[in-house]
């Protein structure tokens, strides 16, 4: 059987949603951050080299890192489902927004924590400008479209979705500014997949969907 290894407020609950999006049948394990730095368990670190997260376990395949495992999951058990076939006219858009999300987003709210963990009285400037602009790109797209990959959710949205919601709960980030990230955010958090995903992977906590 298929076994998520989710860290609690981490991006794991990427993979938690997609099995639920899917209705795929999976074993989860949650483990909680440590309480003296937040980081992951030994126990966690201990599944992959990287010791982080995610990780899954499909028979003895071990495998890590979000993307990887998007695309193992999708390509082995998703039967067609949340990818656009290459002839689709959402393809190009799709690839995009699912490679934007950890090559660009996330790396950009990595490298602000890695200035703030430095010393940084402020965030460089390059780093700011590079956050402004994805911002404000992520605003741009969904009053073009509904959903990252265009007119249906795909795995882009999975991709999309941990900086735009549970991320924050690290930051006191207003998106009062962006009315098409909170109208996109309402949908995410109307869909039953999501409800279940949540549910199971952060017990307790309220999903950040404003």
């Amino acid at each position: 059987m298929l076994t998520v290894h989710h860290l609690r407020i981490s991006q794991s609950e990427r993979i938690v949603w997609l099995c639920e999006e899917l209705g795929l049948d999976y074993d989860l394990k949650l483990y909680n951050r440590r309480s003296d730095n937040r980081l992951a368990p030994d126990e966690y670190k201990a599944l992959h080299p990287m010791g982080i997260a995610p990780v899954i376990e499909d028979g003895e395949l071990v495998l890590g890192e979000s993307g990887a495992i998007v695309e193992y999951i999708t390509a082995k058990y998703g039967d067609g489902k949340l990818v656009p076939a290459p002839d689709h006219p959402d393809f190009a858009d799709h690839l995009f927004w699912f490679h934007f999300a950890n090559a660009t987003f996330m790396t950009n709210g990595m490298m602000a924590i890695a200035a703030q963990q430095a010393g940084a009285a402020e965030m460089p400037p390059f780093v700011a400008d590079r956050t402004r602009k994805a911002w404000q790109m992520v605003e741009a797209r969904l009053g073009e479209a509904d959903y990252f990959g265009g007119s249906n959710l795909t795995t882009a949205d999975i991709m999309m979705g941990f900086q735009l919601t549970t991320s924050r709960a690290f930051n006191s980030m207003s998106i009062d500014a962006f009315p098409n990230l909170k109208a996109y955010l309402k949908r995410i958090g109307a869909r039953p997949a999501y409800q279940r995903a949540m549910a199971k992977a952060e017990p307790g906590m309220p999903p950040k969907l404003d």
